[in-house]
């Protein structure tokens, strides 16, 4: 399996484009410049070295041709970039991570679609995607650090087997934990939440993630 990173540019799609090919997989960084996806692969590389061998350039159309695809851009730009290549993301796993929010002082508060979540508003773009909700509570730079293991959780959100293949994507990226959050209605759960957990960042001073306690992660325990 190949991976998509659409948005690559940005600090959460840079940084998840490089954790993935640290793994071992093929990901191909898009971005609507391609010059600009090659400069920041160029710099992934400079850091990373080997560790990231598998991480190549494209524009958004080669991230969006993957087997398994990202939306990663701003979150303005997610739905209409999953409406510009809907054809390609046909009947693929498409995960929405993208949270939407507007700063209010010291506060940070959702912004959420008349669909009710992004990745539902995605879903409504790219109607023969297989979209899946995960990643929203994720720090960026955590992401990207691959000399840290992440310390977080992952709750995934979608309307089918979609759910289990993120999942355990999720599960071998090291330290993570998935949760399976039910139906990608779910979603907007996570995206309300995420401005709640900016917030408390901004009133603490800190850079809280989300984990959850009192519940064994992804896959669940047999009988």
């Amino acid at each position: 399996m190949n991976i998509g990173v659409l948005g690559a540019t940005g600090p959460a799609g840079g940084g998840l484009a490089a954790r993935l090919a640290s793994l071992g997989y093929e990901v191909i960084a898009g971005s609507r410049d391609a010059a600009r996806a090659e400069a920041a692969v160029g710099k992934a590389r400079g850091r990373w070295g080997d560790r990231v061998s598998g991480l190549k350039a494209g524009a958004n159309a080669d991230a969006a041709a993957a087997d398994l695809v990202f939306v990663a851009t701003q979150w303005e730009a997610a739905v209409p970039t999953a409406d510009q290549h809907a054809d390609a993301l046909s009947g693929k796993v498409v995960v929405a991570m993208a949270n939407g929010l507007s700063k209010h002082g010291r506060e940070f508060h959702p912004v959420l679609p008349d669909e009710g979540s992004l990745a539902a508003a995605l879903q409504a773009a790219a109607p023969d995607a297989r979209v899946a909700a995960a990643f929203h509570l994720v720090p960026a730079a955590a992401l990207g650090d691959l000399d840290h293991a992440i310390d977080s959780d992952v709750i995934v959100c979608a309307d089918d087997d979609a759910r289990t293949t993120v999942l355990d994507l999720v599960m071998q990226i090291p330290n993570l934990r998935g949760f399976d959050g039910g139906s990608l209605a779910n979603a907007v759960g996570l995206e309300a939440f995420a401005a709640v957990l900016l917030t408390i960042n901004v009133r603490h001073k800190g850079k809280a993630s989300l984990r959850l306690v009192g519940v064994e992660p992804w896959p669940p325990a047999g009988p």
